[in-house]
Formats: C-alpha cells, sequence, structure tokens
C-alpha cells in the first residue's frame, strides 16, 4: 500500500498540490456523476443524424475515458473532457440536418478540427490567448461558467422550463402546454420536487462541511427517488424521457461495437470552399468554450498565479486538441474540457489523481453502464446548481469600483446563461472591454492581442 501511495504522489505530486489520495478519488467519482448524463445525451444528439447509437455510446465512453487521461497525464489536471454539449448540438442540427451535410462530412470537420488544434497547442497561440484576458474577466468567466451550469441544472431539473416569458417556474400545465405532452405528477412532477429537494440536502451538507457532500447529494437525492419509484409516487415515463431508476441489466455487460462510425470520413468534402466555414465553427466554439473552463474551473481552485496565468496550461490545451482529434477518429463530435469538472474541484480534487478516477469510471461504464445511465438528471441537477453558487462566489474579487473594467465583466457574467454559452459570454467580456476601454481615455489598458480578439470576435459575428 505503501509502494502504490509513492508511486501517486511521484506522478501527481499530491503534497506540493495540498491534497490526498482519499479526496482524490471523491474529487473524480464526484466530477463523473455529474457530467454521466454525457453517456446518454450524446448517442441521442449524433444518433438523429442517422448514425449508430450503440456504437455512439461506445465513442463517448471511450473519448472521455482517453481524453481526460490525456488532461491527467499531459497538465497533472482534475479536469475532464468528453464530447461537448453545445458541439455535439451544432454537429447533429446545423452541420447536417440544416446545412445538409451527411455525418461522414461532420466528422472528417471535427477531424480537421483537431489536427488544426493540435499545430496550433504546439505553438503558444492559445497560451497567449489564456493570459491575454485580463484578471478581472477572468473572475467574471468563472461567475458567469456558475450562473450557467446553475441554469443548466435547473433546466436538466425542469424546476425552470420554456414559457411566454421565455423561461418561467415550472408548472404542470405550462410543461404541458409548450411541450404538447402528457405529464403527470408523478413523473416531471416529482422530479421537479425531487431535484428542489435535492438542492436544500446538498446545500446542508455543505453548510455542515460534510466530505464528499456533492456526491452525497447526488446519491441520496437518486436514493430518495428509488424510494418514490418503489412506493408507486414516481411512476417511470419512458416517451417523457423518464425512466426507471432502478438498474437494468436486462441487456447483460456487452460493449456495442464502434464498426458503424469507426473512420466513416468524407475527405473529398475537405476540399470545398463551403467546408471552410463549417470547420472555423467548431474551431471558435471549442477554443473559447475549453479556455473558458480552463479559467472558471482553475480560478475558483486557486490555480491561477499571481499574474493570472495557468501553469502547464500547454499540456491541458494539447490534451484537448488530441481528445477532438481521436474523437472524430473513433466517431464522436468534438470533445472539449467539462465545465462540470468544477464539482470536483470544489470537493478538493486539485491534480491528474482526479482525472485518472473519473477516466476509469468511465472505462468501467462500458460495462455498467446500466447503474450509471439509471442516475436521473434531477438527482444530477442540485449538484450543478451548488457548484454554481461556488464559482459565482467569485464576483467578490472583481474590481467593481473601476467600470471600464466591471461592466464589461458584467456584459460577460450576464451573457453566458442568457446566450447559453460560454464562448459568447467571452466574445461580450473581450468586445466590450476593447471598446469601452478605447473610447474612456483607457486605450493603454488594451493590448494588441486583446484588439485582435476582438475584431476576430466581431469578424465572427459576420461570417458565421
Amino acid at each position: 500500500m505503501e509502494s502504490i501511495q509513492n508511486f501517486l504522489e511521484k506522478i501527481f505530486k499530491l503534497k506540493e498540490n495540498k491534497t490526498d489520495i482519499k479526496t482524490e478519488i471523491i474529487a473524480g467519482i464526484t466530477t463523473f456523476m455529474t457530467m454521466a448524463y454525457i453517456l446518454a445525451v450524446n448517442p441521442s444528439v449524433l444518433s438523429s443524424t442517422g448514425m449508430d447509437a450503440g456504437a455512439l455510446f461506445t465513442a463517448t465512453a471511450l473519448i472521455a475515458c482517453v481524453g481526460t487521461l490525456f488532461m491527467a497525464f499531459f497538465a497533472n489536471y482534475p479536469f475532464a473532457i468528453a464530447p461537448g454539449m453545445g458541439l455535439n448540438a451544432y454537429f447533429a442540427y446545423t452541420v447536417v440536418k440544416s446545412m445538409g451535410y451527411s455525418w461522414q462530412v461532420a466528422l472528417t470537420a471535427v477531424l480537421v478540427e483537431g489536427i488544426i488544434f493540435i499545430l496550433i497547442s504546439a505553438t503558444n497561440i492559445r497560451e497567449a490567448i489564456f493570459n491575454a484576458i485580463p484578471k478581472n474577466l477572468k473572475e467574471a468567466v468563472s461567475v458567469g461558467i456558475g450562473l450557467f451550469i446553475a441554469f443548466i441544472g435547473l433546466q436538466n431539473a425542469n424546476i425552470i422550463i420554456a414559457g411566454s416569458t421565455l423561461v418561467r417556474l415550472f408548472s404542470l400545465e405550462k410543461y404541458n402546454a409548450v411541450n404538447s405532452v402528457n405529464a403527470t405528477m408523478n413523473d416531471v412532477g416529482v422530479g421537479v420536487l425531487l431535484a428542489s429537494a435535492g438542492i436544500l440536502i446538498t446545500s446542508i451538507l455543505v453548510i455542515n462541511n460534510i466530505k464528499g457532500n456533492i456526491l452525497l447529494g447526488i446519491l441520496i437525492t437518486w436514493g430518495i427517488g428509488i424510494i418514490c419509484q418503489l412506493c408507486g409516487i414516481y411512476i417511470p415515463n419512458p416517451e417523457l424521457g423518464f425512466y426507471s431508476l432502478l438498474p437494468d441489466f436486462s441487456n447483460g455487460f456487452s460493449v456495442p461495437s464502434l464498426a458503424p462510425i469507426l473512420f466513416k470520413f468524407d475527405l473529398k468534402a475537405a476540399i470545398s470552399f463551403n467546408f471552410i466555414p463549417v470547420v472555423f465553427a467548431f474551431l471558435f466554439v471549442d477554443m473559447f468554450d475549453t479556455i473558458g473552463t480552463l479559467i472558471g474551473v482553475s480560478s475558483k481552485a486557486g490555480m491561477l498565479d499571481d499574474e493570472g496565468k495557468l501553469p502547464r496550461i500547454k499540456g491541458a490545451l494539447l490534451a484537448d486538441a488530441v481528445a477532438t482529434t481521436v474523437g472524430g477518429i473513433i466517431g464522436t463530435s468534438t470533445a472539449t474540457t467539462f465545465v462540470e469538472s468544477a464539482s470536483g474541484v470544489l470537493e478538493g480534487g486539485r491534480t491528474g489523481l482526479t482525472a485518472v478516477i473519473t477516466a476509469l469510471l468511465f472505462a468501467v461504464s462500458l460495462l455498467l453502464s446500466p447503474i450509471f445511465l439509471a442516475i436521473p438528471a434531477f438527482a444530477t441537477a442540485p449538484a450543478l446548481v451548488v457548484v454554481g453558487f461556488y464559482m459565482f462566489t467569485n464576483i467578490a474579487n472583481i474590481d467593481l469600483s473601476d467600470l471600464s473594467e466591471s461592466i464589461p465583466c458584467y456584459l460577460c457574467i450576464l451573457a453566458m446563461p442568457l446566450f447559453y454559452s460560454i464562448s459568447e459570454g467571452i466574445s461580450m467580456g473581450i468586445l466590450s472591454y476593447v471598446i469601452l476601454n478605447l473610447f474612456t481615455k483607457n486605450a493603454k489598458k488594451v493590448t494588441p492581442l486583446m484588439a485582435v480578439l476582438a475584431i476576430f470576435f466581431a469578424m465572427k459575428y459576420f461570417i458565421l
């Protein structure tokens, strides 16, 4: 046992990062639990293009495992990588369904994007972009991500739903009207109540400083849900996406083949002019989602140095780039650093050992998928809401007295949840920062790279 501890200490430098094996294991499990939904959601989204759902499940688990291991050993950070939400939707609904390309062409775009990112990550371009963002704006990114993931959690649990005012508090009548379904209090309604209870339960655990509080909140909420199902209070309704909370092992432990989507490229499409905007869009969203997540999570974890820089960022960015390339090869959409990594960081995860634990659980999920897929959204939603609060507290680090700094921060924070995009929040923050400082006698604060980024963001809205 001692030899194992010494080995892990040598590889991950646990003492130097003020952590231990137990903490890292709990953090890794927590990160996995909060992002395990991707195992169900990614195949669901991408299979709408005609791709094989079983193969997509395998590809999703594999790239989450491999990509997260890249992060662990390239950078020794507790961040997880998996096919990104938003990027998979762009792949399926925009590139394939709206623009009319085949899913093989979309996979080719992912492959090309990944190769470009590997080349860029080998240089200092992405690192320079990260470092160019002012410290106050970095804190704002963390705050904005906090609101964004809390918003996602509330949506996942149906606590907030679509309505005449765009979003509104859950109402069974309004839910049915908007979704044209026949939901009841025994499916959607119970989920909302349990998620609300889960937020309070997790908050109580946090306030009492119970170790593993976020993970415990997930498990307790899930456990209460199972009791409700056994008592007939919760009734599964698969048509609405409310499944049994009990693991289903009826299909055994077989792993679906990757063959239907492995190496399925359309390289001829890569030489067409229309292919360029597709690759550019993937590049843009992935680059700034990843940078935003790294800024937000590392800022909350206290990993940034005195100059607001993230040590070993090149390794983190390279891990993301290689994961995207491998993902394209095995048949899934762009991989990116997951904002849910914040849940593990909040449990104390500080090194790549957290990422290794998360990666191993994704590997195990290939065989034990019934267990992991049985964890409902209403059980993981409270974790996202509470983690969102933790990240929101970084607002105290923003210098609100300097309006040329605080207004761009405010716009960045506001944009992320309302535009439903980390990259759009960064875009609004940088654009407003440059414009406001140029026109308020603070031009010296605008570095050449920030000016270039602002021009790049402005052009993006006209080109795409």
